[in-house]
């Protein structure tokens, strides 16, 4: 059984995301879906158990994908599944430089594991976690980026910050 693992710290998880991880389970026996602890991003929208929460609903008509959170390196959490890989999203260019970087880091530690790049289908290229926060804080329509599952949690949380 290959596993594939998708990382990240889905605060909160957005379409763009969501296509990555339906893609990897079209490709993937198991898909693996890891809310990571990103120490550059300080005061997350969403605490660690409610992204998980969020992101279980989102995926749950995929039966081939689970929700888990790591707080290791993700080279070293990866070695919990025999023959994992991992799967990132590339959205542009931009992308590509820290993520090879990034997979180069993560065979160093662990020389088994295995990086697979899906580029973001095009309506999702623009799309961040961080650009979702931006424009829910001015009160923009989120549903283009934002799956409808979570829409009123994100948008409940936004309104609790700006009170």
């Amino acid at each position: 059984m290959t596993t594939a693992i998708c990382s990240g710290s889905f605060d909160p998880i957005t379409l763009g995301h969501l296509n990555i991880i339906r893609r990897a389970s079209l490709i993937f026996d198991r898909v693996v879906v890891c809310v990571t602890i990103n120490s550059s991003k300080r005061s997350p929208l969403f605490e660690l158990d409610e992204r998980m929460e969020l992101i279980r609903r989102v995926v749950a008509y995929l039966p081939n994908v689970s929700v888990d959170c790591s707080d290791m390196l993700l080279a070293e959490y990866a070695k919990r599944f025999e023959g994992a890989v991992l799967v990132r999203g590339l959205r542009a260019v931009s992308d590509y430089e820290s993520e090879v970087q990034m997979a180069l880091i993560n065979k160093s530690i662990n020389p088994v594991l295995e990086t697979l790049f899906l580029t973001s289908s095009e309506k999702y290229t623009y799309i961040s976690s961080s650009v979702v926060k931006e424009l829910g804080r001015y009160g923009a329509d989120l549903s283009k980026y934002v799956p409808s599952e979570i829409l009123d949690d994100v948008k409940e949380k936004l309104k609790k910050l700006e009170a």
